[in-house]
């Protein structure tokens, strides 16, 4: 019998195979995982590209100054109030409920006016809304 004491041997890890894994376990995550940024609202004001214009018969187009003075097919509104405004979109909304009211407000204009137009147009029942933009060429242009 050999009684002699063993000589006990160390035993050895291998890191270069762990590492290994856990780069392709990170490189997995960051491929598969979306990642969201939870700041501030940003906002962009729309530019819309229009080759062509569409010509609405039922349009009514109320500007919208930057002092807060409304123009409703280019005649001015007596007034700044709600029903002012109201009345002279009655007048020009021809084809009744059907018209369009196009606004296309300053872009320095407060945001209650631009409300306002809205608020009188939802008075007197037009519920067709839009905005008017320009066009991206017209901005870089100025």
């Amino acid at each position: 019998m050999n009684f002699r004491p063993r000589i006990k041997e160390e035993p050895e890890i291998n890191l270069i195979p762990f590492i290994d894994v856990l780069l392709v376990v990170v490189i997995f995550l960051m491929l598969t995982t979306t990642y969201s940024k939870f700041t501030e609202m940003q906002l962009k004001l729309p530019m819309a590209d229009t080759e062509t214009q569409r010509d609405y018969p039922k349009e009514v187009v109320v500007a919208v100054s930057s002092d807060g003075r409304y123009m409703v097919n280019k005649q001015a509104v007596t007034g700044r109030g709600t029903d002012a405004l109201a009345e002279a979109l009655a007048e020009a909304a021809k084809a009744g409920k059907d018209s369009v009211v196009i606004i296309s407000a300053d872009a320095t204009a407060t945001h209650q006016s631009v409300i306002t137009v809205m608020e009188a147009a939802r008075r007197i029942g037009l519920t067709q809304v839009t905005f008017a933009t320009q066009s991206s060429a017209a901005a870089g242009s100025k």
